[in-house]
């Protein structure tokens, strides 16, 4: 569990800038440490916000998993993009942001690092999805005006 702040009742909108990129730095940190422990093939980070989804703890925080599997849906994405790559010669998330973008229908928020949308495939009436502007395969590659970048964009899309 990473808790936010000290103060267990801010949530990330209501942290200081800096203090949301203490929380990415965090992650980045952890996903590196627990993906190099021999026998963890995947790492999760994620927030359940809300008893409705499943968060247990009232006070606002992330979680990091590591399994030594790659869950089936990580797995048909990781194919799928795989596949893309294969037969377009392209990152399919990187064609698929530059089409949003293109069309600005569905984009929530945007800076120079990062662009968050509503998927065309949204499950959620408040589902986004940020996506890094440059190809990048883990938080650990994010440059550190890309976590300025990560910061500023959650902090436009996370709910109060």
């Amino acid at each position: 569990m990473v808790c936010f702040s000290p103060d267990h009742s801010l949530t990330l909108p209501e942290l200081a800038h800096g203090q949301v990129e203490t929380v990415i730095r965090t992650w980045a940190e952890q996903t590196v440490e627990l993906g190099g422990t021999p026998g963890i093939h995947y790492v999760q980070v994620f927030e359940n916000k809300g008893a409705m989804m499943g968060c247990s703890n009232p006070h606002p925080h992330s979680q990091v998993w590591a399994t030594g599997h790659v869950p089936n849906e990580p797995s048909k994405e990781l194919a799928c993009q795989e596949e893309y790559l294969r037969s377009h010669g392209s990152c399919l998330l990187c064609d698929y942001v530059q089409a949003e973008r293109e069309k600005g229908e569905r984009i929530v928020a945007q800076n120079e690092s990062f662009t968050g949308l509503v998927p065309f495939w949204a499950v959620w009436p408040f589902e986004v999805m940020l996506v890094a502007n440059r190809h990048i395969g883990s938080l650990s590659d994010l440059t550190s005006g890309e976590v300025s970048g990560l910061a500023d964009i959650m902090q436009q899309v996370t709910v109060r």
